[in-house]
């Protein structure tokens, strides 16, 4: 079957696309305002861009025309945290991406802790084994998207999913995004070399 993008309304298109690339990364982003509110949102149009220096990318849209929370504030601030999900922050990362007032603490929604960060001033989440701790290297907007560059500044990783160098991840379990209301768990890892 084909299916022309251009003839797709706004929501069609997006359902289509988080169903097609799967499974995706979550980033889930603590912000400050400027007033100092507390805001956190997971964005699954999240990647590596590069390690040295090391470089992250979060894709943040609008919301009925609106520049989201997340996006105004990295902006205004220049700062952000990546937290990653595991299983069992699941059910708070979802109750955190709800549609609240700008000024109400997600964390709170969420249930989970903000924790202070060592290098930035948003608070990470102290649940999440990993934390990146982000300044903004640059936003490029595309098609009413921020693409939102962050230099990663510092990595907080819970020790014991640390082996020679790089984090496990059969130890980690990172959550995938897929389409709709779907997420992946981590399921069996496999290894294959690269030829010499």
């Amino acid at each position: 079957m084909e299916i022309d993008p251009a003839q797709l309304d706004r929501r069609a298109a997006y359902k289509l696309m988080i169903s097609l690339i799967v499974p995706r990364p979550i980033a889930w982003v603590s912000t400050l305002s400027p007033g100092g509110s507390a805001n956190l949102a997971p964005f699954s149009y999240f990647n590596g861009i590069s390690s040295q220096p090391p470089i992250l990318m979060i894709a943040v849209g609008a919301r009925r025309g609106e520049r989201k929370d997340t996006w105004r504030n990295i902006e205004r601030t220049g700062e952000f945290v990546v937290n990653i999900v595991v299983p069992e922050l699941v059910d708070a990362m979802v109750a955190s991406s709800g549609e609240f007032p700008s000024g109400v603490d997600e964390f709170a929604q969420a249930g989970v802790t903000p924790t202070p960060s060592a290098r930035v001033k948003p608070p990470r989440i102290a649940e999440s084994p990993v934390n990146m701790e982000c300044a903004l290297e640059r936003i490029v907007e595309v098609a009413g998207t921020a693409l939102i560059l962050g230099r990663v500044l510092l990595y907080q990783v819970r020790e014991d999913l640390l082996e020679g160098g790089s984090v496990n991840p059969s130890r980690l379990k990172p959550v995938g995004r897929l389409g709709g209301d779907f997420y992946a768990l981590l399921g069996e890892v496999i290894k294959r070399a690269r030829p010499q």
